[in-house]
């Protein structure tokens, strides 16, 4: 027989926001529990040194603080469960007013409040050098790597706004950024275009797609990339330091699909300055509704929100029934 949870709050998602919100809501004694899913970390599992999260002198290493994060998680009172949520009805409550939500385990979860955590995937080119070398030159994020590149030449793949916005940022540190587009024309919008072609830091390949990243040295790290004209089907090499793939990202919200409100792309759309669903009782923090900064310090800020928020819907329901 499957085993059920009862829960004031269900953190669904094992990164910065989830955690974040686990740990506030631990504090206000509500015995959260927190469905870690598929990949407990996040992004920040693939992450090497972290210069950026504010409260450590030296980098640290992604791992190792999202560990920090779990252990802080357990020592205030989480409740970590190893499993998948795979569907949800928030049309309908339980008589006694109860969410229920059911995991790849066959657990069933009943939660007065849900704070939904899944985070985003970067979207990759699927080459077996790129997977391989994600922690020695390849990248998804140039505002989290940007900064080991200062002197060096690198190349963005992409054609999107995102594409551009990370090629201009990299200008910061690098020497010269190559951006990679596999067409003849760029889908960015047409001022991001305009500051792209101005910035004498850039220059763009026309009709050309990776075939592989190039890798050298012990441990290996990128060295160049391997390049096939689109149009001719011609090889070339282009010699770089690193590679930022930026080609979207992709929210995981597959279980929540038709249960909550979610734009075009997938994302979960909450209330302008809060973490408030179309459902009340639900919360999304973290990358899952945020394609923008896309931060662990931001997606930790809104995990803190969402447990804030929360607790404040809770305090106005009568007391749960154990």
């Amino acid at each position: 027989m499957s085993q059920s949870f009862k829960t004031d709050l269900l953190v669904i998602g094992a990164g910065p926001a989830g955690y974040t919100a686990a740990i506030y809501a631990a504090r206000a004694s509500l015995k959260p529990i927190l469905v870690a899913g598929l990949q407990p970390g996040g992004q920040l599992t693939i992450t090497t040194d972290v210069e950026n999260y504010p409260g450590f002198a030296e980098p640290v290493q992604g791992p190792w603080l999202v560990e920090q994060m779990r252990l802080q998680a357990e020592h205030v009172g989480t409740e970590i469960h190893y499993d998948l949520i795979t569907s949800c009805d928030f049309s309908r409550k339980t008589e006694d007013g109860y969410f229920r939500l059911e995991a790849d385990s066959g657990a069933i979860y009943l939660a007065r409040t849900v704070v939904i955590a899944t985070g985003a995937q970067a979207r990759w080119l699927g080459l077996p050098s790129e997977a391989r070398l994600q922690s020695g030159g390849v990248s998804a994020c140039a505002t989290c790597d940007g900064f080991f590149y200062r002197g060096k030449r690198v190349a963005v793949v992409g054609g999107g706004n995102t594409a551009v916005e990370e090629a201009l940022y990299l200008t910061h540190h690098a020497d010269h950024v190559t951006l990679i587009h596999r067409r003849d024309t760029l889908r960015a919008e047409r001022i991001l275009q305009e500051r792209l072609f101005a910035n004498p830091k850039i220059s763009v390949m026309w009709n050309t797609a990776v075939e592989e990243v190039l890798g050298s040295g012990k441990p290996e790290t990128v060295c160049g990339l391997s390049l096939r004209n689109t149009v001719d089907g011609s090889l070339d090499t282009l010699a770089v330091d690193g590679v930022f793939i930026a080609i979207g990202h992709t929210p995981n919200t597959g279980p929540f699909r038709g249960q909550i409100a979610c734009d075009e792309e997938g994302y979960i759309l909450t209330t302008p300055g809060s973490t408030r669903c179309s459902v009340e009782g639900v919360y999304a923090a973290g990358d899952v509704q945020d394609k923008k900064f896309r931060q662990a310090i931001t997606a930790a800020g809104t995990g803190c929100m969402a447990a804030l928020e929360a607790e404040h819907f809770l305090a106005g329901l009568p007391a749960s029934v154990p």
